[in-house]
């Protein structure tokens, strides 16, 4: 008998396991444009969380902020279906992703699904959005130049292995033309572009456009157009950088171009706006200067011996004022820019390169002190002419007088030439050096 009584209870006791275990959720009370206000269950800032539907389907959405009891979440996709009283289920866990090499040659979208017409994808590593923190001293050194195939980048620019730069303009002035440029001709192992807040068609045309076949098959595209909300928008920013960390880690030299930084700070403009935090200067509030460095941090080298992660960020300058506040912060955030002038786009100046306002800080650590001082020589060259330009149809400038300025004007259209690509020509750092030697004369 008590046998019998000790087997049912080892029964009872073990069928506790299937037993489904009770979860706490919350409710939906209010839906204030993309702002969603939750209560009645213990929400963490920036977990996530399903919300139900009058269809019976859920949508993710994320915490984004809280006051007192009530939760402010915001959806990951477009609202639709929502009702007052619907049920918000918190999950468990940080927000994970599977990566693996089935993404090269694909575009996915802000969640890592695929965006276009190919097969879904099928196991990976799962890695979190959350970056692994570098001891800042561990870091390996920007030493190795990097050949972006544009001659004025590599001859008077030149960016290294590792380095993070900004291309900074107003609309309508090359910035996506260039990028298109460097990602066909620089030497990667992976390109991961990221196209943030931009116009859907740009999509298909980058692909078709500045994608050669070569290029495609090492190349992950993610997208998050500006029709997307803001939290897809950094959620695809994040996305970008952590797949860029994985094949960084594993040893491959990598080249990670965002289009771009500026949309990716007005997401995080609208999200705090709608939070009611208060602007600070033109109408973005402080939270935006804090993010921009944690992200702009996580690109670069490792200190892992082997792989490296080149970081190129288009930066919208609204009116072509190179003052504008997410401008000057990523200027002094990045490792150098390339500023473009709206003047010499309109003069059929392309790549429309602005030498004397751009600058690379890697570029003494990665090359020669004699390609340094030619270098140094041509910008000066440059500018003297500049000084002068205005007076020479005026016959303001005589010349004899300066040996410099003589000199100056002399090689103008020589420079001009140099400095001077199409969008279809690609040359390389050895062919780069060479012409701007030939240039002088001085190797």
């Amino acid at each position: 008998m008590n046998s019998q009584l000790t087997d049912r209870l080892n029964d009872a006791l073990a069928s506790l396991d299937s037993v489904p275990v009770a979860r706490v959720t919350g409710r939906l009370v209010k839906v204030n444009g993309l702002m969603l206000q939750a209560v009645g269950c213990r929400f963490k800032l920036e977990q996530r969380c399903l919300v139900e539907t009058a269809e019976g389907d859920m949508i993710e959405a994320q915490v984004v902020g809280f006051d007192h009891t009530i939760a402010y979440l915001m959806p990951i996709r477009r609202l639709g279906g929502l009702f007052a009283g619907a049920k918000v289920v918190p999950l468990d866990g940080d927000s994970t992703v599977l990566i693996s090499h089935q993404w090269l040659g694909r575009v996915v979208n802000g969640l890592g699904e695929p965006f276009d017409d190919g097969p879904a994808f099928k196991g990976g590593d799962r890695v979190s959005l959350e970056p692994r923190a570098i001891n800042p001293l561990k870091r390996r050194p920007v030493d190795t130049p990097l050949d972006v195939g544009v001659r004025a980048i590599n001859g008077l620019l030149t960016v290294g292995k590792g380095q993070r730069i900004g291309l900074m303009a107003g609309s309508g002035v090359g910035k996506s033309i260039l990028m298109g440029m460097i990602t066909q001709n620089t030497e990667a192992d992976v390109i991961v572009v990221g196209l943030i807040g931009e116009r859907g068609r740009e999509v298909r045309e980058f692909v078709e456009r500045n994608l050669s076949p070569e290029a495609r098959k090492k190349a992950i595209m993610i997208v998050a157009p500006a029709d997307e909300s803001p939290l897809m928008r950094l959620r695809a920013t994040l996305l970008c950088h952590r797949v860029a960390e994985y094949f960084r880690d594993q040893g491959k030299d990598v080249l990670l171009l965002m289009d771009s930084l500026t949309r990716y700070a007005m997401a995080q403009r609208e999200i705090a706006l709608s939070l009611g935090e208060p602007p600070a200067s033109r109408g973005y509030p402080p939270s935006v200067f804090s993010i921009l460095p944690q992200l702009l941090e996580r690109a670069g080298n490792s200190d892992n011996q082997q792989g490296s992660l080149t970081a190129i960020y288009t930066v919208l300058a609204e009116g072509d004022d190179q003052q504008d506040p997410v401008v000057d912060s990523a200027r002094a955030i990045l490792d150098g820019h390339v500023v473009l002038s709206r003047q010499l786009a309109e003069q059929g100046h392309y790549p429309a390169i602005d030498i004397n306002a751009s600058i690379s800080r890697c570029m003494s650590a990665c090359t020669q002190e004699v390609h340094t001082t030619v270098s140094n020589q041509f910008r000066q060259l440059y500018s003297n002419y500049l000084q002068v330009k205005e007076l020479l149809p005026l016959g303001g400038y005589q010349p004899g007088q300066d040996p410099e300025l003589d000199r100056s004007v002399q090689m103008y259209p020589q420079m001009k030439a140099f400095l001077q690509q199409s969008a279809n020509e690609a040359v390389d750092y050895r062919t780069s050096l060479t012409e701007l030697a030939q240039l002088f004369q001085t190797l």
